[in-house]
């Protein structure tokens, strides 16, 4: 990626990536010719950095943290910190679709073309030249799953962003998790570079714990909605059918 892109995806400036190459914080780029090729390596470098600026280090301590965790052994450890830290949450690969596979999945956007700019607003596609990338294939599936079942797109829009609100909410409670039992303790005893494998090792395994445990929630929720949903309808059934019959009598 080049050094603009990087800046975006990192949340920094083109300028503070310059001047922390500069003073050895961040690796040079590989070059392309004459134009720097960033990679996930830098940019998990780069959110180490943000993130322990957040916990008060500075700039100069930081480096201090780098090189000491750099000596030896303790390089392959602060790698795989980063490489844990910046992978993907899930091993879904976007796609590249055509206007006419969209519509295909989705015919009644045809004549509403507001309902396409949502599509764009809520991320769920991403002009590309005359296509677009969608970055979460199995979401707009799910989506036009249940267009199929007479649920209007608009109202599933609708429904993605508060669903969303509420992930974020989970999202947050289990990286709140993580800081105060695995990351404040950790910068408590100073950041110990043979401390940092075990931080490591925690961050990569709350990846699959956080996915089970909300699809496991999620799965039970649905069970007991379902249920008490049924039950109200049938004793409404019921009552009616009883109405009726004296009405009837």
């Amino acid at each position: 990626m080049t050094i603009d892109e990087l800046a975006r995806r990192s949340g920094t400036t083109s300028r503070n990536i310059r001047s922390y190459q500069t003073s050895g914080l961040l690796p040079p780029p590989r070059l392309v010719g004459r134009v720097g090729d960033y990679d996930e390596g830098h940019l998990g470098r780069l959110r180490l950095i943000a993130q322990l600026q957040e916990k008060g280090f500075s700039l100069a301590g930081i480096s201090e943290l780098l090189q000491a965790w750099g000596d030896g052994k303790g390089l392959g450890d602060i790698l795989g910190f980063e490489d844990a830290l910046t992978a993907p949450w899930s091993d879904e690969e976007p796609e590249r679709w055509s206007i006419d596979q969209l519509l295909e999945l989705f015919p009644q956007a045809a004549g509403d073309p507001s309902l396409g700019i949502r599509s764009v607003e809520l991320g769920l596609i991403e002009p590309e030249g005359d296509a677009f990338v969608v970055p979460s294939p199995s979401l707009l599936r799910s989506g036009a799953e249940l267009a199929a079942v007479g649920v209007p797109l608009e109202v599933t829009q609708d429904e993605l962003a508060e669903l969303r609100a509420d992930m974020g909410r989970i999202a947050a409670r289990f990286v709140a998790l993580f800081e105060r039992y695995v990351w404040e303790p950790f910068v408590a005893d100073g950041m110990p570079a043979e401390q940092l494998p075990e931080v490591t090792d925690a961050l990569r395994r709350m990846r699959p714990l956080a996915a089970v445990s909300v699809q496991a929630t999620l799965a039970q929720a649905m069970g007991q909605a379902t249920a008490a949903s049924t039950a109200i309808q049938a004793t409404a059934a019921g009552s009616h059918d009883a109405g009726t019959k004296k009405v009837v009598s």
